[in-house]
């Protein structure tokens, strides 16, 4: 399967093939529009179609290969920020309704799984926090405690504190261990999905960009020359395309760096570990097809478009990999992905909180893609039906959290910061430094020009000025596409569209 949201290949879109569906070539009319078919997506479309609802699902490219097929695929209830984060932020009630609400995702999808018999590895596991230091530190060991107790207040009873990892070789202290999590291959799981979708009349169209989003009594999305016409939509994209400003202003893109290496079949136990470490790593196990497994190690994020050294990190993920796991043998897969981080710490899933009319959206993962997404088909699917749901008012886009005013002025601020580029010469002094497969920043008669030289050596020149909120683009050379610093946004070389809030591509610089 080839990538499309970037230029590297994830191990799931390397062992995997998913349906391939028709561009939308005509008006429709349906029930529910779907925009984006990721694990959001489609969960919810499975779920409305499964209540009998006519469904669309349109997409940009093929199935879950945006951020889906970039993720690690944690199925969990231990959110990365950390309950008493959450409890500090929320309440206990607040905490409570989150860790439900994930358990509640879990056991969907592996309900999903035996109801639809999709093949896509899924299995229950324990998942395993551990200490940041080598040495356990009296100060870790009381946030180990801080954690325990807070997870317990939120219902998680069976979290416990353990002596230690069940590694052999892995011995840092003390661990909390949360029992009867999950892990999957996240694409043949969406293929099954798909299949149903199908099955129970819904339809899927790949290639099919939605230029925008009207809301009423009955909401238009425009695709090209067509328009699907339908009861309600909901904007499932990762970075919601819908809301232009309100929950972009409240999370922050980030970059997060993947490896996978071979180890051999059942040297390592199926597992989710996650550390403290700064910056954080997370580790699973994948079972291979070919009498082998691999192990996958994320983690060594960075502030979108703020950070070019992605080579750096892949070697530390590695490194950190063959110390943690010595029996990995060779690394045959590098990625990377981008996680949208709300400054409260869940996502935004609910109502378009610039109240258009039968308009939904889902955002913000806050690096729990995978168990979001499945919680956002749950609760979007409840509100659509007009159906009461407890999770509704802690995910509501339009929430205002005041005790994430700190971290909102200063992600702010940073965004702030970039509009200062609009008045800068750029990364180099023109094409001619461009060598190919080659991109960057550069200034010719005062205007920002995100110059691409391709492998035939062909120059390709677009507007630097991202079509969101116009910060100036800077140039992945991991990826190979123009990545917003302020909110997200990527294009190809060319300037088409990756990734939200952005709709349009970069402008053409006019002669």
């Amino acid at each position: 399967m080839e990538p499309e949201s970037g230029q590297t290949t994830s191990i799931w879109q390397g062992t995997a093939e998913v349906p391939t569906f028709d561009s939308l070539n005509h008006n429709i009319d349906t029930d529910i529009c779907i925009i984006g078919a990721g694990i959001a997506g489609l969960s919810l479309a499975y779920n409305l179609a499964r209540s009998g609802k006519r469904v669309v699902v349109i997409d940009d490219g093929l199935i879950g290969n945006g951020e889906t097929g970039r993720t690690t695929a944690h199925i969990t209830a231990a959110l990365d920020d950390r309950y008493f984060n959450i409890e500090k932020m929320h309440g206990v009630e607040g905490a409570r309704l989150a860790a439900e609400s994930h358990m509640a995702a879990l056991n969907r999808a592996a309900y999903i799984v035996r109801e639809e018999n999709i093949d896509c590895d899924f299995m229950h596991v324990d998942g395993y926090l551990l200490p940041p230091d080598a040495r356990m530190q009296e100060d870790h060991l009381r946030r180990m405690e801080k954690e325990l107790a807070a997870v317990h207040r939120a219902g998680l009873v069976d979290v416990t504190l353990l002596e230690r990892a069940p590694l052999s070789t892995f011995d840092r202290g003390p661990v909390l261990r949360y029992p009867r999590q999950a892990q999957f291959h996240p694409l043949r799981y969406l293929a099954g999905l798909a299949r149903a979708i199908v099955r129970d009349g819904g339809q899927i169209f790949n290639r099919s960009h939605a230029s925008s989003v009207e809301g009423g009594r009955r909401p238009v999305v425009r695709v090209g020359d067509y328009t699907v016409n339908a009861d309600a939509v909901a904007v499932c994209t990762n970075s919601s395309i819908s809301d232009y400003v309100i929950t972009h202003a409240k999370q922050a893109p980030y970059r997060t760096y993947v490896v996978a290496a071979r180890i051999p079949r059942g040297s390592f136990p199926p597992a989710l570990y996650w550390t403290d470490d700064d910056p954080y790593v997370y580790v699973r196990m994948q079972p291979g097809q070919d009498g082998s497994d691999w192990i996958i190690t994320g983690g060594e994020d960075h502030k979108t478009g703020h950070k070019h050294d992605a080579e750096d990190r892949f070697e530390r993920l590695e490194k950190w990999t063959r110390a943690f796991v010595p029996q990995a043998q060779r690394f045959e897969y590098r990625w990377s992905g981008q996680v949208l981080e709300p400054f409260d710490y869940l996502s935004f899933t609910g109502h378009n909180p610039d109240g258009a009319e039968n308009v939904f959206m889902h955002s913000g993962d806050s690096g729990n893609g995978i168990t979001h997404g499945i919680m956002a088909g749950m609760l979007l699917a409840d509100l659509i039906l007009a159906k009461e749901n407890p999770w509704a008012t802690l995910y509501d886009p339009k929430r205002i959290s005041l005790r994430a005013t700190p971290e909102f002025l200063r992600e702010n601020i940073d965004v702030a910061s970039h509009y200062r580029e609009l008045i800068t010469r750029g990364e180099v002094a023109g094409a001619s430094e461009l060598a190919p497969g080659e991109g960057a920043v550069y200034t010719r008669d005062r205007t920002h020009i995100a110059g691409y030289r391709d492998a035939d050596g062909v120059l390709h020149e677009r507007s630097a000025v991202c079509t969101h909120l116009r910060c100036i683009v800077h140039w992945n050379e991991t990826e190979k596409s123009w990545d917003c610093p302020c909110h997200g946004s990527r294009f190809d070389p060319y300037g088409c569209v990756l990734n939200g809030p952005a709709i349009a591509p970069l402008s053409e610089i006019e002669p």
